[in-house]
C-alpha cells in the first residue's frame, strides 16, 4: 500500500517551516512527517525507534531529503534506503541547498529519483516546492506492489 503522506527530512527549522508553508500554499494538503535528522528518517522509514510499530507497509508517497542531516547524512540514508528490498523503489527527491556536483552525482548514483536545489529566493522556493509536491502525489505513478 502507498500512502500519501510526504517524509521530509530537514534538520534546519527554518526550512521545515518553509517547505510546509510552500506545499500548504500550493494547496498540497497531504499530511508530512517530519524528521529532523537521517536516524529518524529511517527509524521512519523501518518503522524503529520512536516509529516502532509503525506499519511500515504504509510508506510515503515521496521522501523530501535535505543532504546535510545530523547523526546519518542524507546520502547514507538514501544509500540505506535503496539497499532495502521494501523501499528500494520508494520515491526519494533530494532537496538542498546544496550545488556541489558532487552530491548531485552521488545522489543520481545511489539511486535519487531527482535532485532539486532549494531556491533562495522565496516565491521560487514557493513554486518549487508546489511543483514538487503536485508531480510526485498527482502524476507520478509508483511500481505496483512496493
Amino acid at each position: 500500500m502507498n500512502s500519501k503522506t510526504i517524509l521530509l527530512v530537514e534538520d534546519n527549522p527554518d526550512d521545515e517551516l518553509l517547505t510546509l508553508d510552500a506545499l500548504k500554499a500550493n494547496h498540497v494538503g497531504n499530511a508530512v512527517i517530519v524528521a529532523r535528522n537521517g536516524v529518524e528518517a529511517l527509524d521512519y522509514m523501518f518503522g524503529t525507534g520512536k516509529f516502532s510499530g509503525r506499519d511500515v507497509t504504509d510508506q510515503p508517497a515521496v521522501v523530501l531529503l535535505d543532504l546535510k542531516l545530523p547523526k546519518i547524512d542524507g546520502l547514507e540514508v538514501l544509500h540505506l534506503i535503496r539497499a532495502d528490498e521494501r523501499t528500494k523503489f520508494q520515491p526519494v527527491v533530494i532537496l538542498t541547498s546544496s550545488n556541489e556536483d558532487e552530491d548531485r552525482i552521488r545522489g543520481y548514483k545511489l539511486g535519487a529519483n531527482s535532485y532539486v536545489r532549494k531556491p533562495v529566493d522565496f516565491d521560487e522556493f514557493l513554486k518549487a516546492a508546489g511543483q514538487l509536491g503536485l508531480y510526485w502525489l498527482l502524476l507520478n505513478q509508483p511500481p505496483p506492489h512496493y
